[in-house]
């Protein structure tokens, strides 16, 4: 892909993703994702009883890869129209309802130790991860901040961070469309390789859930990566993601701050509230929201009955998040990215998944961190 082509496409895309004047344009979009995700809801019942009339022994496959097989297939042959586009891109939107309403199933002092022991992971993760990658993008001769997005991308939050990055060190958009790809494309990889890896390795839920939530870029590809292993492990990925999400702003800070010190971007003011307003403007704040809702519960203010309306919620509208990753996952756009910023990103992919599995079972078999009792 020519520089110019690259930052056609990223223009084409932020205006495509400016909220529509008529709300009526995310109806049909919204309606795809449904359909999409009940269709996948069904799939595994069908595929399930069709095994067991045939007397097949078959892999359950879950409702997860259904709903993600389904939006990719859409995605990759007849395309999707622009019509459904406004809707579908509502799926990160739904992710982060499914998050918030996730915090119902956890108590705040669950949330404490298992944060606890993520954040330290994280910063080992990061540190090694982003210096590795910053080495091999030079080592490739990639431009040093296409190589800093690459590091921001696969170390902390994938797209999220890319693009919170983008003002912040001025980036081009070329930049930004080669390192987006590439993030992407890895997060395809993580998600068909990890489960499959992780049965293999035999990981508990909270070990797979562990690593998903340190290895996996893309908040959605980490949601969907833990959850086709099990819906507990789902649950632990979500929560690490959510504790590597929160150092977006503190990340984001350091590269601005390099690259303002080359006169290549443009400088922070100095002390302490221009800083703590800067994190500020970069934090996830759905985040904030998860902890709420999990205080609420830790309180005992929710019902029963209101507990388990939460709980439907998060499902269903991970549902819609699964769909809108296949739908958001075109394989012909990653493959014309190019080959060393995708050498990069599986470089980075490698030694975070290795490095973190690593931590993961330091920590969980020999430290014994965050196992449930």
């Amino acid at each position: 892909m020519t520089a110019v082509t690259a930052t056609t496409v990223v223009e084409d895309e932020f205006a495509e993703e400016a909220a529509p004047r008529n709300p009526l344009a995310y109806v049909p979009g919204i309606l795809l994702l449904i359909a999409i995700g009940v269709l996948g809801k069904y799939s595994q019942i069908w595929w399930k009883d069709l095994a067991k009339h045939q007397h097949w022994t078959v892999p359950d496959i879950e409702y997860v890869l259904w709903a993600i097989l389904i939006g990719l297939l859409i995605t990759n042959t007849i395309g999707l129209h622009r019509i459904f586009r406004p809707g579908v891109g509502t799926y990160e939107f739904w992710l982060k309802i499914g998050i918030v309403a996730l915090g119902s199933r956890f108590v705040l002092g669950d949330v404490a130790k298992l944060g606890g022991t993520s954040f330290i992971q994280i910063i080992v993760d990061m540190t090694i991860a982003g210096a590795i990658i910053l080495t091999v993008a030079k080592w490739l001769g990639l431009s040093g901040k296409l190589g800093s997005l690459l590091a921001v991308g696969t170390s902390i939050c994938g797209v999220s961070a890319i693009i919170a990055s983008k003002g912040a060190i001025r980036a081009k958009n070329s930049e930004v469309s080669y390192a987006i790809a590439a993030i992407l494309a890895l997060g395809a990889v993580a998600l068909f390789a990890l489960p499959p890896l992780g049965h293999a390795m035999g990981l508990s839920d909270h070990e797979f859930g562990l690593w998903a939530g340190l290895a996996v870029d893309n908040t959605a590809e980490t949601t969907a990566t833990g959850y086709l292993y099990s819906d507990a492990a789902g649950k632990t990925a979500v929560l690490v993601k959510a504790t590597r999400n929160a150092l977006i702003g503190f990340v984001v800070l350091g590269f601005a701050a390099y690259w303002a010190s080359r006169g290549e971007a443009d400088s922070i003011a100095p002390g302490v509230k221009a800083k703590a307003a800067f994190v500020w403007s970069k934090f996830p704040k759905f985040v904030l929201g998860f902890l709420a809702v999990s205080a609420i519960a830790t309180a005992g203010w929710f019902t029963k009955g209101q507990s388990a309306n939460l709980a439907n919620l998060s499902k269903w509208a991970f549902l819609l998040t699964f769909a809108g990753v296949g739908l958001n996952t075109n394989i012909r756009e990653i493959a014309r990215t190019g080959w060393r910023p995708l050498v990069v990103a599986v470089v980075g992919l490698l030694v975070v998944s290795v490095v973190s599995l690593g931590l993961v079972l330091f920590t969980s078999r020999v430290l014994h961190w965050g196992v449930p009792g």
